[in-house]
């Protein structure tokens, strides 16, 4: 006798995710929601906790790495949970539409830690449409001689685009890196100077 399981739709599925994700968020289960969104400088993924935004991160390839990171240092309790990000997703679609020059959200900033935070507290400092040297953000945060560091601080936030480090550039006004890509980073930029 063969037994076959019954077809399940992707509106099934779709069902099954969402109710999924109402149980554990209302049990207090889910600690870390997450989605994905597409943006001109590739695929982000946000993640939230019950604090705020506590990552986004490029996700060109797969968001594992950036999962497994949550799961270590924030909570194992992770979900893609779309709703608790709309409000996020929605704000970075208005940034990239032009319509929103800065962010609007509660952040939380538990990934990053000692002067690397001291470091992307002052970053919003850097107007839209503005730049900053490494060397201007070092003397912003107290330590005008830890440029390298500061340099460590952009490359580790964990919140790029919402936490500006595509703004700090090389004091020859050369680009630098960005966690994005420095072709992402030159689009950020360009898109802030051209509205």
């Amino acid at each position: 006798m063969t037994f076959s399981t019954p077809a399940v739709s992707s509106t099934d599925l779709a069902w099954l995710h969402e109710r999924l994700t109402l149980d554990a968020e209302a049990a207090g289960l889910l600690d870390v929601a997450y989605r994905i969104v597409d943006t001109p400088v590739g695929p982000l993924l946000l993640a939230a906790t019950g604090t705020g935004l506590v990552r986004v991160a490029y996700v060109a390839d797969s968001p594992d790495t950036v999962l497994d990171e949550l799961s270590g240092r924030v909570s194992p309790r992770i979900l893609e949970a779309p709703a608790r990000l709309e409000v996020a997703a929605h704000q970075i679609d208005e940034y990239f539409r032009g319509a929103r020059n800065s962010f609007d959200l509660p952040l939380d900033l538990r990934l990053a830690t000692g002067f690397r935070r001291e470091v992307i507290t002052h970053l919003p400092e850097i107007g839209y449409g503005r730049t900053a040297s490494y060397a201007q953000v070092a003397a912003a945060a107290g330590s005008p001689r830890a440029v390298r560091a500061v340099g460590t601080a952009c490359a580790k936030n964990p919140l790029p685009l919402v936490i500006p480090c595509h703004r700090v550039v090389r004091s020859d006004g050369g680009l630098g890196q960005y966690a994005g890509g420095v072709e992402a980073k030159r689009i950020l930029l360009e898109l802030e100077t051209a509205i």
